[in-house]
């Protein structure tokens, strides 16, 4: 197991990764931060990079489509289709990277779970092969998940009810 900060990463079985991280904040407004593009712009990517393109269509068969530029003219591109919503509990999801479209698409579980005002988010991502997973680890992918929870965990505290209502 890895402990980038306070985010946990962890391969399980051949194919899934496991992500953890606890935010201190309730799970109505985690959910909300995680699925509304106007709060997902404010926070998603690493450090330097900013999320230009952010379509939610947050339905069963919805699709979503992400498109980053970060530094050094770097661009990132991911998209998928919603396949469970459980408001604020749970989003099940498929994820593709456009620069791994070949790899095929992840299947992410994420679920909520909220303890004193403290919301525990718990991502599983099931990779189509476990060569894929493999290689997702060995990205480094940790490093930019953990930057970018850690953007999210800053702005949390900034909203107000109004905001994400």
């Amino acid at each position: 197991m890895k402990n980038t900060g306070t985010l946990k990463v962890e391969a399980r079985g051949d194919r899934e990764i496991v992500m953890t991280r606890v935010f201190d904040a309730p799970r109505e407004l985690v959910f909300d931060a995680l699925t509304k593009p106007e709060l997902l712009k404010r926070w998603f990517g690493p450090h330097g990079w900013t999320l230009v393109e952010c379509e939610v269509d947050l339905r069963v068969g919805g699709a979503w489509r992400f498109f980053s530029h970060g530094p050094g003219g770097h661009t990132m591109g991911m998209r998928g289709v919603y396949r469970e919503i459980v408001r604020p509990e749970r989003v099940v999801y498929t994820e593709s990277f456009d620069d791994w479209a070949d790899a095929g698409a992840a299947l992410i579980t994420a679920t909520l779970a909220e303890h004193d005002g403290r919301t525990t988010l718990t991502c599983v991502s099931l990779a189509p092969t476990r060569e894929v997973r493999d290689a997702v680890l060995a990205s480094g992918m940790e490093h930019g998940a953990a930057e970018t929870y850690d953007r999210l965990a800053d702005l949390l505290p900034t909203l107000t009810p109004a905001q994400h209502a």
